[in-house]
């Protein structure tokens, strides 16, 4: 699949969304913040509202796409606070749109494929954990979830170690002239390093379906009806305390009273291998590279440049290997120092 954002105008969306899904939509189109993809606000005629998510083109394969749909209608299925995905005129719930020279906004030729899905509009407000209650809630969601996710499989999903996914995120960094040359060799014998470092310590661990991104702001609480968890975009075959780490406030070291609480609320659903927890850093290292190689390849997308336009400069990178040495200091004190729960 081929194509850039540039090809998607606005009314090849409200179009493709009335003709695959049998929808009349009032012409409204309110873009959503999305650096990944491109989504949409809709509502018809009868006062229905939607969210419209176009997929990056060259991310996610058709079947891919599909993993994370399937995991959200299963979460659906057993009540769990998702968003899923709509069913098309034909029941489908991924639908494709190719948009050729002469119908887009770009003055280049040729021509982009996108896939895009509808979903029922659904808000709230940002959920902040403050209280105990709200760590234990945070915890037992996430278990929720887990529980339906061990029940599937994602097959076209990326697997969450070290040896494999980190590995070729480097090995994509590292091609071509991405790098500064100054700082190539540093940052080749650093990722070396690490991955030395982290990858025994995934040896044995569980691998699940997992939310993959559950950061608090995919967190939203529904006033009367309780948490909503949103964008399963990144959903992956990982160990269970992927989801658990992203909530946490800060290196894990430093949040020990909230960890605490989230495995608390966890284990009220699941129980949680407290080896996995020191997984959490190298975690986060991985997170690093993953984004690394994820920016470079938008560095082309003109709302990048403008948005990022010292991003692979020598002063870039500079900082950048410093971050990940810091990173690759805190995974080395955290195993000396021992379990992070007794």
């Amino acid at each position: 699949m081929n194509g850039s954002f540039d090809f998607l105008a606005p009314e090849s969306v409200l179009a493709a969304v009335e003709r695959a899904f049998d929808l009349a939509l009032d012409g409204t189109l309110d873009p959503y913040p999305s650096y990944i993809n491109r989504v949409y606000g809709l509502r018809d005629h009868d006062r229905g509202a939607y969210v419209v998510k176009f997929y990056r083109p060259g991310r996610w394969s058709y079947e891919a796409v599909l993993d994370e749909h399937r995991f959200l209608l299963d979460c659906a299925r057993s009540d769990l606070p998702v968003v899923a995905p709509l069913p098309d005129s034909g029941g489908q719930t991924l639908a494709e749109l190719t948009v050729r020279e002469g119908s887009s906004e770009s003055e280049g030729e040729g021509q982009a494929q996108f896939f895009f899905s509808l979903f029922p509009r659904r808000g709230g407000r940002n959920f902040d954990a403050e209280s105990e209650e709200d760590w234990l809630r945070l915890g037992s969601v996430a278990a929720r979830i887990h529980a339906v996710g061990r029940s599937g499989e994602a097959p076209h999903r990326a697997v969450c170690l070290p040896e494999t996914l980190t590995a070729a995120f480097v090995g994509e960094l590292l091609e071509g002239e991405l790098v500064h040359p100054d700082s190539r060799g540093e940052l080749e014998a650093l990722c070396a390093e690490a991955l030395e470092t982290i990858t025994p310590l995934f040896a044995g661990a569980p691998l699940q379906r997992v939310h993959g991104d559950c950061h608090r702001g995919n967190i939203l609480d529904r006033p009367g009806e309780g948490l909503l968890v949103i964008d399963f975009d990144d959903m992956m075959n990982a160990p269970p305390v992927q989801d658990l780490w992203l909530l946490l406030p800060g290196q894990a070291s430093a949040c020990r009273r909230e960890l605490a609480l989230l495995v608390e609320g966890y284990e009220q659903f699941l129980h949680l291998d407290l080896a996995t927890l020191r997984l959490i850093e190298p975690l986060r290292l991985m997170r690093m590279v993953y984004f690394l190689a994820w920016r470079s390849r938008q560095r082309h997308d003109h709302w990048f440049a403008r948005a990022y336009p010292d991003w692979g400069g020598k002063a870039f990178w500079i900082k950048e290997i410093e971050d990940l040495r810091e990173q690759l200091g805190v995974i080395r004190q955290s195993l000396d120092e021992g379990p992070l729960l007794g």
